[in-house]
Parts: C-alpha cells; structure tokens; sequence
C-alpha cells in the first residue's frame, strides 16, 4: 500500500465515526423523500440524480413540487436562495479551513450541508490525519448516506404497492420541524414571525397560486430593513 493509500485510508477512519449519527438520520429522510417522490409520480432516477446532484435536503423535497408547478425559474431561484441562504455564511466561516484544500475544494463546497458543516467546523481532527482529506471523507460519506436512503425509498415505493396518498404531508411536517428546530434556538423571534405571518397575510390576499414570491420578497425587504436592528441587539 502506498502512502497516498494510507493516508487516505487513515483520514477516511477518522471521519467515518464522526458522521456514523449522520447515517440513522440520513438514510430514514432519504428513504421519505425517496418514496415521495413516487408518490408525485417521478420515476427513481430522478429521485437518484436529484441526490447527488443537488443534495440540498429541504430543496430537493421542495424541487419535487416544482416539477409539477407551472415553469418559474425566478421563482425557483428565489425560493432556493430563500431555503439555502445559511450556507453564504457557512462558506465565509470555512474560507481558512478550505484553503490549501486544492482540487477537493469545489465538492467541499457543493457538499456543505448543514450536518457536514457542523463536522467540519467542529471536529477535533488529530495531528496525523490530513485536514482536507479528513473534510472530504466527511463530506463523501454524509452524501452517500443521502444518496443510499434515497435510492432505498425510491426502489421500495415502486416494489412495494400501497396508497401513497397524502405522503405529501412529509414535506409538510420536515418544514415544520425545521421552523421548530429554528424557534427554540433564536435569542429573538422577531425574525421567525415574520417569515410566519408575511405568508398568511399575502395568502389570504392573494390566495395559494401567487403568494409565494411576494411572500418572500416582502420578507426579504421586511429582514433588510431590520438588519440594523437585529445587529444591535445580536440577534440571530
């Protein structure tokens, strides 16, 4: 075995133990979203492909529903950078970690899921393993998972027949857990309310096919406008 080899096999079992509760979380939501997309109707590929080309988690459920909707690609991209906005900061707070990272620096950067970057950031990686190969293997193993639990619940929902109606819900409920998971972990919840109420408002208004983009183009202004006020006070 060479020392390329071995080095890579070392950094690859420092990060396996790390992302291993990664593993149990990844696979049984991949599997949700695997069988909700044939529920919409998709064919398992594409709920493959979707996986490890996008790998975005909350938007790859959300992409789902888009397929179906009417060609928007303003709207998809405002939605996108809406649901993904955290990760402009993850980025900033990894620029020192990733430099000299090389060519594995684009798929650490494609692959910076929250979980992943959690890992990354935090992880006490020893002295003998390569700091790089170390977020990569993290990085390659979180989307694997992924990628498996999603293969496994695309297959099973063509395999096994059963009703499928109502497994939008999934959508429904992971959004709530994320708006959840959010409120308890804010010193303010100024923030979280207006992402609550601008929606109902504009869907009483403007009823369930046109409140989506104004919704978040108000909330946008809405957080723009309070940014100072929000530093001041070191909200979240």
């Amino acid at each position: 075995m060479t020392h390329t080899k071995q080095t890579h096999l070392e950094a690859l079992k420092a990060a396996f133990p790390q992302t291993i509760p990664i593993f149990a979380g990844f696979t049984f939501i991949g599997m949700a979203y695997g069988i909700y997309m044939h529920s919409l109707g998709f064919p398992p590929i594409y709920a493959m492909l979707m996986s490890l080309l996008i790998f975005a988690g909350s938007m790859e459920f959300v992409a789902g529903s888009l397929l179906l909707a009417p060609f928007s690609p303003f709207s998809a991209f405002i939605l996108t950078l809406m649901l993904n906005s955290r990760h402009l900061f993850y980025g900033i707070s990894m620029l020192d970690k990733f430099k000299g990272t090389g060519a594995k620096k684009p798929y650490l950067i494609f692959g910076m899921c929250d979980e992943t970057f959690v890992i990354n950031n935090l992880a006490n990686i020893p002295k003998n393993i390569d700091r790089g190969l170390f977020m990569f293997y993290v990085t390659v193993l979180n989307q694997f998972y992924w990628f498996f639990g999603t293969t496994i619940g695309s297959l099973f929902g063509v395999m096994i027949k059963f009703d499928t109606k109502g497994l939008d819900f999934v959508m429904v409920a992971l959004f709530v857990v994320i708006f959840l998971e959010s409120w308890l972990k804010e010193k303010n919840h100024i923030s979280s309310l207006i992402g609550l109420i601008i929606p109902i408002i504009c869907l009483v208004l403007l009823g369930p096919n046109h409140f989506i983009l104004p919704s978040m183009v108000l909330i946008v202004i809405l957080l723009s406008l309070l940014r100072g006020y929000f530093a001041r006070k070191g909200v979240a």
